[in-house]
């Protein structure tokens, strides 16, 4: 069985046998070879990109009584006043999926 085109070329029942394998494996390969690049250059996301990151861990404290009546610290790390809450995690929520919101501390109402 013979395949001829316009231009002449003939496919033969030979030219199949070693074709399709071969498309195979290639495909194969493919996917194997960029599927082990992008597992070594893609590391896990980092959560803090940009705040304090000469330390080792990112760590801040504060007395309950200087907290006041209430107080709402950021949890997305995008706040221009971390640790403390400026609504960044809105743009965040909206450009990604995520659901994350502040903390919010504040004392029993007496």
């Amino acid at each position: 069985m013979a395949v001829v085109h316009n231009s002449g070329f003939r496919l033969t029942k030979e030219h199949f046998l070693v074709a399709v394998p071969v498309a195979v494996v290639s495909a194969a390969a493919g996917f194997l070879v960029s599927h082990f690049l992008s597992s070594r250059t893609c590391k896990k996301g980092h959560v803090n990109v940009d705040i304090s990151k000469d330390s080792p861990k990112v760590v801040h404290s504060f007395d309950m009584e200087d907290i006041g009546t209430k107080a709402v610290y950021c949890r997305c790390w995008k706040s221009k006043k971390f640790p403390f809450c400026d609504g960044a995690h809105t743009k965040h929520n909206e450009e990604t999926g995520d659901n994350v919101g502040p903390l919010i501390i504040k004392k029993k109402d007496a």
